[in-house]
């Protein structure tokens, strides 16, 4: 057994790259290999958001406080809030994050093949992101 005590790793501000506006993750848990099992949780505040991105195994979602947005390529914004599970499919092209007024915190869950969890792509235009509000 391994506990992983609260406080012991720090809150991460993650490359501005991959994310628009405020955002904090906060590691929950990395398996040892063999597993290959990762989850982060994720605070954005109002307006924040991810880029484009997909995963190689897909991801999985808990929205633990708040609401938020979350969009798959070529389909509508979707209102996501807390209880919430979303689950989006290997190599589905996705962002996710805060509504425009409302924070959200989420748990993100994803597995990595070959060492890679993410695949980042382009910024979610303002114009993508407000399509919903």
């Amino acid at each position: 057994m391994e506990i992983k005590r609260c406080g012991s790793r720090p809150s991460v501000t993650p490359p501005a790259d991959y994310f628009t506006g405020k955002v904090r993750q906060d590691p929950i848990h990395e398996a040892p290999a063999p597993a290959s099992v990762r989850a982060v949780s994720v605070t954005f505040e109002p307006g924040a958001r991810t880029a484009w991105h997909t995963h190689p195994l897909g991801q999985t979602l808990v929205v633990t406080s708040g609401c938020g947005l979350a969009q798959s390529w070529g389909g509508e914004v979707q209102e996501i809030r807390a209880g919430d599970v979303i689950w989006f499919p290997p190599g589905e092209k996705h962002w996710h994050g805060a509504g425009p007024t409302t924070a959200m915190t989420h748990i993100a869950i994803q597995e990595a093949l070959e060492g890679k969890a993410v695949e980042w792509m382009e910024q979610v235009s303002d114009q993508q992101y407000a399509s919903k509000t």
